[in-house]
């Protein structure tokens, strides 16, 4: 005779559920720490959130951090990516059932649309594509491609030698390279440098950057290079996920841009800082949801020895 099988059960998140949801993301296989609430939470004035804990009985089998603007469910873009979270007890006819119970859910609340933004395997402490195959089963449509360019550190490629001679040059100019919190000067450096090549801002401002790096002093870290005389001549800011240290911001000088302040920087991390991790990821290269390239954006990447990974984005209809 077969188990019995329990239903789901699916619950909005609330904020009394703070220490179940950050247990489950920090024990998941392919959670990180943008998933817990403390970081989620801190820009909740302006996305209404309507996460979602999925239950068997008391047990939680997957949360699905989201937020609703009118008919429109997406999980969640205030994150970079947010699928499903789940552990290593989930199965694929598990994920079926996820999906058949969620869709039903969010359908009878009056959502019309879920969009899904999936979570690059490079980040994935153990395989967790479950998902996958649970969106092709409900004919979800892949609207969106992104690029990163990443880094196996195992199998890490040789740097293009264009950027050796870059980091050899600003060594020779006595550019050194430190681990800092001085937050704020590197922020303004970082508007004046978005602001003349891209004519952008900052996803984060510098009072968001400084209350999250409170939070995860130890995932969120500045590396700056400076010149002879002490001067901030660039820097970057890498989020460190276990199996993951990705790129977030990065910036230069004019001055310390000639000087090759950033193949400094990077290589002193490919080498030194990060030189066991699992993976090194550069980011994304791709505008106009994936339908434009890049190129010098991603020359740059590919010099270090970034290789493609696709970042997918699906639309539902619920």
């Amino acid at each position: 005779m077969s188990a019995t099988v329990r239903p789901l059960i699916v619950e909005r998140y609330a904020a009394e559920r703070q220490a179940e949801w950050d247990e489950f993301v920090r024990a998941s296989k392919n959670g990180t720490f943008l998933l817990l609430r403390g970081y989620m939470d801190y820009h909740a004035d302006r996305f209404a959130d309507c996460s979602l804990i999925i239950r068997s009985g008391d047990e939680i089998v997957a949360l699905l951090p989201a937020h609703r603007d009118g008919d429109l469910v997406a999980s969640h873009n205030g994150l970079t990516f947010g699928g499903f979270i789940v552990n290593a007890r989930m199965t694929t006819p598990m994920m079926l059932r996820v999906f058949d119970v969620v869709r039903a859910h969010l359908a009878a609340q009056g959502a019309k649309t879920l969009i899904y933004k999936s979570i690059p395997h490079i980040y994935h402490r153990l395989p967790a594509e479950e998902d996958r195959y649970a969106l092709f089963r409900h004919d979800a449509e892949l609207y969106r491609r992104d690029l990163l360019s990443t880094i196996d550190m195992a199998r890490r490629p040789t740097p293009q030698e264009r950027r050796r001679r870059g980091a050899a040059k600003a060594m020779k100019a006595g550019i050194t390279v430190s681990e800092d919190t001085d937050f704020p000067l590197f922020w303004d450096l970082l508007d004046r440098h978005l602001q003349a090549r891209y004519d952008v801002k900052p996803v984060h401002n510098v009072q968001e950057i400084q209350y999250l790096h409170s939070g995860f002093p130890q995932n969120i870290r500045l590396f700056t290079a400076r010149d002879q005389a002490g001067g901030l001549v660039g820097g970057v800011v890498i989020y460190e996920a276990d199996e993951v240290a990705h790129l977030q911001y990065a910036a230069s000088t004019p001055d310390g841009f000639a000087m090759g302040c950033l193949d400094r920087i990077f290589l002193h991390l490919l080498d030194e800082v990060f030189a066991q991790k699992r993976w090194f990821d550069f980011g994304n290269s791709t505008e106009q949801q994936g339908r434009y390239l890049n190129d010098g954006l991603i020359e740059q990447k590919e010099g270090f020895g970034g290789r493609a990974v696709a970042h997918d984005y699906f639309r539902l209809k619920l």
